[in-house]
């Protein structure tokens, strides 16, 4: 006497709002993942490294945001 309840908002199932919700995490952790190693790989330069991309310490962190965040 197994039932199984299917219930559902606007279409979706309760898998498909959690199958989703993963989806949506895995994706935040891949930016942050790009944003951690940009922003590594500018810091890591010295202050002559960044002034002949025409970049400056004090923007690095803008420069990472937009790079993993496209902001």
């Amino acid at each position: 006497m197994a039932q199984t309840l299917r219930a559902s908002a606007h279409g979706f199932t309760f898998g498909d709002r959690v199958a989703a919700l993963w989806t949506s995490v895995k994706a935040a952790h891949a930016r942050r993942k790009v944003y951690r190693q940009t922003y590594a790989e500018l810091a890591g330069l010295s202050d002559k490294e960044l002034a002949d991309l025409g970049l400056h310490r004090s923007g690095i962190r803008r420069i990472a945001l937009e790079h993993a965040y496209g902001l």
